[in-house]
């Protein structure tokens, strides 16, 4: 099984505004975006074609996510489900306030404690990964195959220190720009014998569209 997450396009939102749960619009039309993802899946991923069709797509319910997650559907002839456990992280009071204008100290308690502060009264880090746990077993009860997610940048850092069991600082160290495209691949047991780097059922093989290895054994089909 692989999984293909990637950050929705541009947003219309001036820079330096904090903005999570906020419904905000695309910056560009949803098939120009949609365009340019399938393009950069394709090309990592060869999803084309037949294959294209047989993937199983999701995207969170905000606008710049399904709005492009829906051209992106039209375009590769297959269903799209919309779920909210894909949603961004809920910022809560600092929600459309610029970043410069949040009390510093609040700003330092929270990264003292990623994964559990929450001093917006939004959610914290473990919350929205619980969320991204929830989804992805439903998902992955599917079957076997591609699944393809349209979602935020803060959702596919919490899913990547998830699925590679590591701090939520380490993914935050990573740059990830808008349509950048992260893919996973499930590790076998044989795989995982030897304490390999990345311990646990997932491997990460492309980040921001850079191939960054691939696991020794290939995908397990389950």
């Amino acid at each position: 099984m692989r999984l293909v997450l990637v950050r929705h396009p541009e947003v219309a939102i001036a820079p330096g505004i904090c903005y999570g749960r906020s419904d905000i619009s695309l910056k560009a039309p949803p098939t120009t975006g949609a365009d340019r993802i399938a393009a950069r899946v394709a090309a990592l991923c060869a999803i084309t074609g037949t294959r294209a069709r047989s993937v199983r797509l999701y995207a969170s319910p905000l606008v710049r996510c399904a709005d492009v997650a829906s051209a992106l559907a039209a375009q590769w002839g297959g269903p799209l489900a919309i779920d909210s456990d894909l949603a961004e992280l809920d910022f809560g009071r600092w929600e459309l306030r610029p970043w410069d204008s949040i009390d510093r100290d609040a700003l330092d308690a929270w990264a003292a404690d990623l994964e559990h502060g929450r001093p917006h009264g939004g959610e914290s880090v473990a919350m929205v990964g619980q969320r991204v746990e929830r989804w992805l077993a439903r998902a992955s009860a599917q079957g076997a195959g591609t699944l393809v997610a349209i979602t935020h940048a803060g959702v596919m850092r919490v899913a990547a220190a998830r699925l590679l069991g590591e701090p939520i600082a380490e993914s935050l160290r990573r740059p990830l720009e808008f349509e950048g495209v992260c893919c996973f691949a499930r590790r076998t047991p044989s795989d995982r014998a030897d304490g390999a780097a990345n311990v646990g059922d997932w491997a990460l093989t492309h980040w921001n569209g850079e191939d960054v290895g691939a696991p020794a054994g290939g995908e397990r089909d389950g």
